[in-house]
């Protein structure tokens, strides 16, 4: 991704590049920079539909306190706010409040999924050869319930993501796979049939791995996942002989979206603002993704006088953390001629983690890396946030627009996205050190996907900028959608049941020049 200016022969991007500077100036002249918790006495007067009174309104403060209630309600739900449980049913019914309180039409729609839960106790053990030992490992989503007291290794060959790579498999083995090309839970349903006891995937790249099988999977063995050292240690461990056990528990449950559109502007142009609002069942969820969801609350707050020219669309998302299954469930529930009104949508998952990065969706493919370009207008709406960063002074990233997010079933609809990410499990590295400081070879967020995923694991500043970010490139496309071409019913390749790239979880990395 370059890192330059939109070119300034346009008009309108002169326009945003001026309120946005402007906005800088009042920003930080009334929050001090991080220090956005300064009041700003006029918020709840005015119209703040400027980008110097949105960016001053929109503050730290503000956007904390929805986490601070985001993580309240895990704490009294068991630690999470997974979706199809107590503690996403309070946190639905937060936002709808919110929402309500600040006079947007709040719907609540409901889906089915299949919810997952890790009972806990699992175990991968070495039984041979001697020394017998605890082999780290993490029990992938929607894996089934088993205990196999001992049994034999068998590396598959090419991947798995074929009946034939199981043609010479021993049933009553253990499958020891390497990650790859492929979706988890193909892998895993071609080693059960033929006749796996249990399986074992290992990663391709450094670091751990958190996986889904996805909610379809449904074959009753256990299947964990290993880094890719201990698994290429494994692999070439003749005579190994493992333990693997996992308690699991999948239920048909309902869940629920949560959509809150302003009443003034033009219903034939929706701009679509949103965030998954679950966590997973290991931890309250608060970078990930309270973090994106505070932000979109906030905004909506302070945006809630503002009378928009193109309708404006908030959605918190559920399902996501099994699968994108509440933003998919929308779009493929839509019927063409709404879907055609949906101009945009923007996108924020993870926007402070506590070693963070600042990645910009590669809309227009500019890295040359990974998946193509999203669909026509993606391009620009990168340019908006590279605009923003620049105009911040904060150097940034792209990253692959691989789907791993709530905005695949819109980009796979043909309809343009964009969005920001400051990183999950992946490790910083020395030359991003240079760029933005903090720990090189250190999980962006090292409490990805874990309990400690709290209120301590936040970066403040990342936080700060990020929700300026979201709330002025939002006021932007609410009042003009230059850019962004015209989209008419059945114009667009829509895929009528989407399904997550092959790797869902983790989120997406950050392209490593």
């Amino acid at each position: 991704m370059q890192k330059i200016l939109p070119k300034l022969s346009s008009p309108g991007r002169k326009v945003w590049l001026a309120a946005t500077a402007a906005s800088v100036a009042v920003g930080l002249a009334a929050c001090g920079g991080g220090d956005d918790d300064v009041a700003v006495p006029n918020c709840a007067q005015q119209v703040n539909d400027t980008a110097e009174k949105l960016a001053a309104c929109v503050s730290l403060t503000g956007v904390k306190a929805h986490l601070t209630e985001l993580d309240r309600i895990a704490k009294a739900n068991n630690g999470n706010r997974a979706s199809g449980t107590p503690g996403f049913d309070q946190s639905i019914d937060y936002a709808m409040k919110v929402f309500n309180d600040a006079g947007y039409a709040v719907t609540r729609t409901t889906f089915s999924f299949v919810s997952f839960t890790d009972n806990g106790g699992s175990a991968l053990q070495q039984v041979a050869p001697a020394p017998a030992a605890d082999i780290a490992h993490n029990v992938m989503s929607y894996s089934g319930t088993g205990d196999v007291a001992s049994a034999p290794v068998t590396v598959v060959p090419n991947l798995g993501c074929d009946a034939a790579d199981f043609t010479t498999f021993t049933a009553g083995h253990i499958a020891l796979i390497s990650r790859g090309t492929c979706p988890f839970g193909q892998k895993a349903a071609n080693a059960a049939t033929a006749g796996a006891a249990g399986v074992v995937i290992y990663n391709n790249a450094e670091g751990d791995l958190n996986g889904t099988l996805g909610d379809a999977f449904a074959e009753n063995i256990p299947v964990v996942s290993v880094t890719q050292v201990l698994g290429q240690q494994l692999a070439a461990t003749p005579g190994l002989t493992l333990r693997i056990k996992a308690d699991t528990t999948r239920t048909t449950t309902t869940t629920y979206n949560v959509l809150a559109e302003s009443k003034a502007g033009d219903p034939n142009a929706v701009v679509m603002v949103g965030a998954h609002l679950d966590s997973v069942h290991e931890g309250a969820g608060i970078n990930d993704n309270g973090t994106g969801s505070a932000a979109i609350l906030e905004t909506a707050v302070q945006m809630a006088k503002v009378t928009p020219k193109n309708k404006l669309r908030f959605a918190l998302w559920g399902g996501e953390e099994s699968g994108l299954l509440g933003s998919t469930d929308y779009v493929d529930t839509l019927p063409d001629a709404e879907r055609a009104k949906i101009v945009l949508y923007l996108n924020f998952d993870m926007i402070g983690s506590p070693n963070p990065g600042y990645f910009i969706y590669d809309g227009d493919n500019s890295d040359n890396t990974g998946e193509a370009a999203g669909p026509a207008g993606s391009d620009a709406i990168e340019k908006a946030f590279e605009a923003f960063y620049t105009e911040r002074g904060k150097k940034f990233k792209g990253t692959d627009f691989d789907g791993r997010s709530d905005y695949g079933p819109f980009i796979a609809a043909g309809i343009p996205a964009g969005g920001l990410f400051t990183g999950a499990e992946g490790l910083k590295t020395e030359d991003e050190v240079a760029l933005w400081g903090g720990q090189a070879g250190v999980a962006y967020d090292k409490c990805y996907h874990a309990a400690c995923d709290d209120m301590t694991n936040l970066n403040d500043d990342a936080l700060d900028l990020n929700s300026d970010a979201v709330a002025l490139v939002t006021l932007r496309y609410a009042n003009s959608t230059e850019g962004i071409p015209a989209r008419v019913a059945g114009n667009s390749a829509r895929v009528s049941a989407y399904k997550p790239p092959a790797d869902m979880r983790p989120k997406h990395l950050p392209k490593l020049k």
